[in-house]
């Protein structure tokens, strides 16, 4: 059962985080977006943008096989070095430790994305992230039907 509904309670606050996610949908390509969403959520654990994102990616175009092998990226032969480099910094982020994001990945990235491209994956990367924990902590509810 739904604990809150943010929107709802605290509707400035709700506004800034679309206004986050309307500034990434416009300035990051669409499939990495999907891909970076569909992987942080899955870290995450939120069912509600897990179901979300897999179902605006297949309504896109994209193929459920890549959808599905994001799980195990690392392992799965269907990712560009951009998609890769990408899937790499949504996870140190997302997991971001005691040590925050290792120089390794932050450096491949770096190598594949312009500067301002990686300003505007990580706005994205910590834009699913919030998301992520308002869905989770919320409990939000997924639909029924999709």
């Amino acid at each position: 059962m739904q604990r809150i509904n943010v929107a709802e309670v605290a509707p400035q606050a709700y506004q800034a985080v679309l206004g986050l996610e309307k500034y990434v949908r416009a300035n990051v390509g669409h499939t990495v977006l999907e891909l970076v969403k569909l992987r942080a959520s899955m870290l995450n654990g939120c069912a509600f943008c897990v179901d979300m994102h897999s179902r605006d990616a297949l309504a896109a175009g994209e193929s459920d096989r890549r959808l599905f092998a994001v799980a195990a990226w690392r392992e799965a032969p269907f990712f560009d070095e951009r998609e890769r480099t990408a899937l790499a910094l949504t996870d140190a982020v997302t997991r971001l430790g005691e040590h925050g994001v290792p120089d390794d990945v932050w450096d491949a990235a770096a190598k594949v994305w312009s500067e301002k491209e990686l300003a505007d994956l990580l706005m994205a990367i910590a834009t699913i992230n919030v998301w992520n924990r308002i869905a989770v902590t919320c409990r939000t509810d997924l639909p029924v039907e999709a």
